[in-house]
């Protein structure tokens, strides 16, 4: 790593402000991206939550239908009892014999229109069931399509400015180098507080070129100066004189 403790306050502050250019290049590239990334992980989320919901849905039709096969089975059942009931009044020896078999019967006849209930209301729920499902899948065939548009997009623009990137994080490294320790934490500390990044600002105008506040005159003499290394007394961003600004745009 190259030493910077014996640079000039010029040095310093003109290593930071390269440094400045080279990651504001990069927030350009994320700017461009704007919130698809965000987008996409949501979309991919949303499918995922839609997905386990038509799971969910399966096995509560699964459920059902195993209930009204039970019940099904169930109806069947008191059916062959009732025959058989029947069949076994025909050789009653007395009333009583007939009245304890004519319970049976009236029991399992009420146990046959209990069954018949419970399929006709699982049907009910069945169709409830079925059609959320349905409703389900083709929200999930929705999200599915705007995800493809999203991450087609995404793909162009990564593909458009891979290589871009890629050369201006490499750069960004080893501008880092070239930074003075506690100015580049001061720097990264500065740019991680606010959105557009800016750490380092020219004077535009007689303001900083961050917060847009006037910037008194004897404080951008001090600036010019290049003596110390002074920030914005509004927004705390580091303030280069215009002259040095224009000098690294000329340079690039």
């Amino acid at each position: 790593m190259a030493t910077v403790k014996d640079f000039s306050v010029e040095e310093k502050l003109t290593a930071v402000l390269a440094l400045q250019k080279i990651d504001s290049k990069i927030d350009e590239i994320h700017t461009l991206k704007g919130e698809l990334p965000m987008e996409v992980k949501d979309l991919e989320d949303e499918i995922e939550g839609l997905q386990v919901r038509v799971a969910n849905i399966d096995a509560e039709i699964n459920s059902m239908n195993s209930f009204m096969e039970a019940k099904t089975a169930a109806k069947k059942e008191a059916q062959a009892l009732i025959k058989k009931y029947e069949k076994q009044q025909d050789n009653v020896k007395n009333n009583r014999e007939f009245e304890a078999i004519n319970k049976e019967i009236e029991m399992q006849e009420l146990e046959v229109k209990l069954n018949e209930k419970h399929v006709k209301d699982a049907n009910y729920e069945l169709k409830d069931r079925m059609n959320a499902r349905i409703k389900a899948e083709e929200k999930v065939a929705e999200v599915e399509s705007a995800l493809k548009v999203k991450r087609k997009e995404l793909e162009k623009i990564t593909t458009d400015t891979e290589k871009e990137e890629k050369l201006l994080a490499k750069k960004s490294d080893e501008a880092k180098e070239k930074v003075d320790p506690r100015l580049l934490t001061a720097y990264e500390r500065i740019r991680t507080s606010y959105r557009n990044g800016l750490a380092v600002v020219p004077i535009v105008r007689d303001s900083c070129g961050g917060c847009f506040n006037v910037i008194p005159p004897q404080r951008q003499s001090e600036i010019r100066q290049h003596k110390k290394i002074i920030v914005c007394e509004h927004c705390g961003r580091i303030l280069v004189d215009s002259d040095m600004n224009d000098k690294l745009n000329a340079a690039k």
